[in-house]
């Protein structure tokens, strides 16, 4: 098995299910029902097809063609015409094509740098209707700064070991994580494989996100935190960004 297939794979194990609910609950109130959908980053498919089944048109991608396949096979018994775009959100147009683009479970933090960040918030501009809503999430300062270093976390159960250790990152407001993951080996003689990812991620100040969601064009509906309909600045762990697309 693939180094990504194994991580893909136990990434939608690991998952919490329940805040797929909570972004659900997030998304349906700010967008029109039956419109057209394109989620970025959009992993297993979870969200993707909660609003499939509610009646949505729904464009899934990814970058990870591991992720989308496990969503593709998620999403196989669909009634509805979904479609699958194995896509890197800093390299995409889809001209007034989308009602509402998604990009959820701080996706947006593993871009590199502002120019990225602007790139992409410029590619869900153009790519939206007028009126339409790009929303997304992203780890706040708390999270990054005072959440993250040091963190740890293990599951061991009798397919896979899994271990995560947070460090700090290079750059200011940015983190680290070494993900180690062991698998039995597939000719079964008690041994293990070891597979090992780096994932770096990166946020900014609020007043950073407000410049750049306003340069790229949108309107910034609201900022709120942890699936609330308040904005914590201080304690808040993850912060939501409503945008719209008014011309």
């Amino acid at each position: 098995m693939e180094n990504y297939q194994v991580f893909a794979i136990v990434y939608d194990d690991l998952m919490d299910k329940a805040l797929y609910q909570k972004w659900f609950d997030f998304v349906q109130p700010k967008i029109k029902p039956a419109g057209k959908i394109l989620e970025l980053a959009s992993g297993a498919g979870d969200l993707a097809q909660m609003l499939d089944q509610e009646g949505y048109e729904i464009a899934v991608s990814d970058l990870s063609p591991q992720m989308l396949q496990i969503a593709m096979d998620r999403m196989s018994a669909s009634k509805n015409d979904v479609t699958f775009f194995e896509m890197d959100m800093r390299y995409f147009s889809f001209p007034s094509a989308y009602d509402a683009i998604l990009c959820f479970d701080d996706s947006i933090c593993y871009l590199a740098n502002e120019e990225e960040l602007s790139q992409t918030l410029k590619n869900a501009y153009e790519s939206l209707t007028v009126g339409g809503k790009f929303l997304f999430d992203a780890h706040s300062l708390y999270q990054m700064d005072e959440v993250f270093p040091d963190y740890m976390f293990n599951e061991i159960n009798d397919d896979y070991t899994f271990v995560w250790k947070s460090f700090e990152g290079e750059v200011e407001h940015s983190i680290e994580h070494d993900l180690q993951i062991f698998v039995p080996s597939e000719a079964n003689d008690g041994q293990y494989q070891g597979y090992e990812e780096i994932h770096k991620e990166r946020t900014y100040p609020l007043a950073t996100y407000k410049k750049l969601i306003e340069q790229a064009g949108f309107k910034l509906v609201s900022v709120t935190s942890d699936f609330t309909d308040q904005l914590d600045e201080t304690k808040g762990q993850r912060w939501f960004f409503e945008c719209e697309k008014v011309e």
